[in-house]
C-alpha cells in the first residue's frame, strides 16, 4: 500500500519549493489534514493559514499570481471548490491567474464526515471554468509529476487528492503528459476508463473479467480537463462496451466529458457511467461507501456482463 495523495501531494509540494522560491503556500485551517504542514514546518515565511475563510484565501491568491508568486491553496474539496467559487471564478480563472488548487479529502472516501464533506460535485464545479486545468493522480508517484506538470502550467490547475491510501499503479518511467491518458492494460472487448482511487477497483474487475474470457482495457484519465479525445475515439471505435468509472457524481464529471466526446464524434458505441447517482453522501467508512455507491469491482463486472 502507498502513500495518501494528500500526503504525496504535501511532499511533492515541499520539494519543489526547495528550488522555487516563487512557491508559496496557502490553507484554511486544515494543515494537518491537507498535510501541508510538512510545508508549514519547512518554509514557515511562505506558509499562510487564512483560518476558515476560503474566500478570502482564494482572492489572496490571485493577489499573490499577479505579482509573480506561484500560489497553491488547499483545503477539503468541498469548502475550496464549492464555498470559494465564485471567487475561483471571477478572481483567479476569469483574469487566467497562476493559482494552483491542491484540494484534498475529495470523494465520497472522505467517509465517516458523512455527506456535508463528502464532494461529489468538484470536477463538475471545476470542468465548467474557462482556462482550468484538472489533474486526477492515481498515486503518489503520478501526484509527484502532477504537482510538477502544474508549476510548468501558466494558468489555474485543480489537483484533486483523496483521503485514504493508495496503492501503486505507476513507476517513475510511466509517462505523463497533461491531457494524454494512459493505458494500463491492453484488450479488444471492452474498455474501463477510470482515475484515482477507482484504478484499484477496475484493475480487480479486468482480472475476473480475464479469468471470464472478457478481454478489457483499462485507460487512467489522470486529466479530466483537457480530456484526451484521441483515446476515447480509438477505444469507442474498437471496443463493444466502454464504461466510465468515477469517485464522483456522474453529472458533469468524467463521464460526462467521455460521454461529449463520443457524441461529438459520432462514435457508435454501448456506453455507460458508474459513479455516484444524483444523490449525496453519508456517513460510513470507504469500503461501507464504495459498496453501498456500486463502486467497487463486483458492480463494474456485473455492469460489464448486463450490456456486453
Amino acid at each position: 500500500m502507498g502513500k495518501s495523495l494528500r500526503l504525496a501531494y504535501a511532499e511533492s509540494l515541499v520539494e519543489l519549493a526547495k528550488t522555487n522560491d516563487k512557491i508559496v503556500c496557502f490553507d484554511c485551517d486544515l494543515a494537518n489534514a491537507t498535510q501541508t504542514i510538512l510545508f508549514k514546518e519547512k518554509f514557515p515565511n511562505r506558509f499562510f493559514d487564512f483560518g476558515i475563510q476560503e474566500a478570502n484565501m482564494m482572492c489572496a491568491a490571485a493577489s499573490f499570481a499577479s505579482t509573480g508568486f506561484i500560489p497553491f491553496v488547499s483545503t477539503f474539496a468541498l469548502f475550496g471548490a464549492g464555498r470559494a467559487y465564485e471567487m475561483i471564478r471571477n478572481s483567479i480563472c476569469y483574469e487566467n491567474l497562476n493559482v494552483k488548487f491542491g484540494l484534498t479529502h475529495a470523494g465520497i472516501s472522505v467517509g465517516e464526515d458523512g455527506g456535508s464533506h463528502q464532494s461529489i460535485e468538484d470536477i463538475a464545479l471545476m470542468r465548467v471554468l474557462p482556462n482550468m486545468t484538472i489533474l486526477c493522480p492515481a498515486d503518489e508517484i503520478e501526484m509527484k509529476k502532477a504537482v510538477k506538470a502544474a508549476t510548468e502550467i501558466n494558468g489555474p490547475v485543480y489537483i484533486r487528492a483523496s483521503r485514504p491510501n493508495q496503492e501503486i499503479f505507476t513507476d517513475e518511467n510511466t509517462p505523463f503528459t497533461v491531457g494524454k491518458a494512459n493505458v494500463l492494460k491492453e484488450g479488444k472487448d471492452i474498455t474501463i476508463i477510470t482515475f484515482g482511487l477507482m484504478i484499484d477497483e477496475a484493475l480487480k474487475a479486468y482480472e475476473s473479467l480475464s479469468n471470464d474470457g472478457i478481454s478489457t482495457t483499462i485507460i487512467n484519465m489522470h486529466t479530466i480537463k483537457p480530456i484526451d479525445k484521441d483515446i476515447i475515439v480509438k477505444y469507442g471505435n474498437k471496443s463493444k462496451l466502454l464504461l466510465t468509472v468515477e469517485e464522483h457524481s456522474i453529472i458533469g464529471g468524467l463521464g460526462s466529458a467521455v460521454a461529449e466526446v463520443l457524441a461529438e464524434e459520432n462514435i457508435n458505441v454501448k456506453f455507460k457511467r458508474i459513479g455516484v447517482n444524483d444523490i449525496f453522501g453519508q456517513s460510513g467508512s470507504p469500503k461501507e461507501l464504495f459498496k453501498e455507491y456500486g463502486l467497487t469491482s463486483d458492480h463494474i463486472i456485473k455492469e460489464v456482463k448486463n450490456n456486453i
